[in-house]
């Protein structure tokens, strides 16, 4: 690499907000409110604050999964959080998640706010009854690789998902050094999958739930227009698990759940009703042009 190219930080770092790539508006070293706004609080006992990436996806397919159970009390409003205009900064959010990031849950039974994608997946596993082992060797399995996802999405989305796809400008050095971290991830899970059906054991779970929105979408060739780069048809594994996953109804349904793009067959703003998936899709709500 050329030493013209070579970027020498300063003694003090000062904030650029001027600094560029995709998501520049909505990132500061600070945090808080910088808006008075109230959530709005739906008909349901789960209120969802969301918007449907990979981390949102989690939390409404978790909730379709447990309502797909028979478990009524999963019923759930999932309000639309656009975080590129910066709604994850209002006042009401920020009294939910301190951190300023999608998605957040309310528990109107409990009063009890729940935040981190993880722990909200844990903590309806753990209302509810389902969908994480109670036999404590399986159960610490489920959780090994729950903290796994948790720890290593960030390498997927913030790394390599800003650079390679995102950032205003293509490095060859980040690019490479998060290649190759994301390749060897797909690689553990592609051998992990070898020997069981799914994460953690042969029974669906809060891991699989987790993991699916990250690497399931990436690995059928569905992230960053990477699926060629990555050459993610190798992960043969992680491909049969991703697929299998795929087919859930309630995969089907939780994935496209405060979804702003894509197919508008594909895109539910908000869901407040089981028939919004029938009647509110965009395609439904959208005139189509005859052309």
């Amino acid at each position: 690499m050329s030493d013209t190219n070579q970027y020498e930080p300063p003694r003090v770092w000062t904030w650029d907000a001027e600094s560029g790539g995709t998501w520049a508006s909505i990132n500061r070293p600070i945090s808080g409110s910088t808006h008075e706004a109230t959530l709005p609080l739906g008909k349901h006992p789960l209120q969802i604050y969301s918007m449907g990436t990979p981390n949102g996806q989690k939390v409404t397919i978790m909730a379709e999964e447990l309502l797909a159970l028979g478990v009524t009390g999963a019923e759930y409003d999932a309000h639309l959080i656009k975080i590129g205009e910066g709604d994850q900064f209002s006042s009401g959010f920020v009294e939910v998640n301190p951190n300023s990031k999608i998605p957040a849950l309310f528990d109107v039974e409990t009063g009890r706010r729940v935040f981190e994608s993880g722990a909200i997946l844990f903590y309806l596993a753990e209302k509810f009854g389902h969908l994480l082992p109670k036999v404590a060797a399986a159960r610490t399995e489920v959780m090994n690789w729950l903290f796994w996802l948790q720890g290593s999405a960030p390498y997927l989305g913030g790394g390599f998902g800003h650079f390679y796809a995102y950032a205003p400008e293509k490095f060859e050095y980040p690019i490479n050094r998060f290649t190759m971290e994301v390749k060897r991830q797909l690689d553990v899970l592609d051998r992990e999958l070898t020997e069981h059906r799914y994460l953690g054991g042969d029974e669906y779970s809060i891991a699989d739930i987790a993991t699916w929105p990250w690497y399931g979408n990436l690995v059928l060739g569905e992230a960053y227009g990477a699926g060629e780069f990555l050459q993610v048809e190798s992960y043969t594994n992680l491909r049969r698990w991703a697929q299998e996953i795929l087919e859930r109804p309630a995969v089907q349904r939780g994935r496209i759940v405060n979804r702003t793009w894509g197919e508008p067959s594909e895109q539910l703003h908000e869901r407040h009703d089981a028939s919004d998936f029938d009647l509110k899709t965009q395609d439904k709500l959208t005139p189509q042009s005859t052309a």
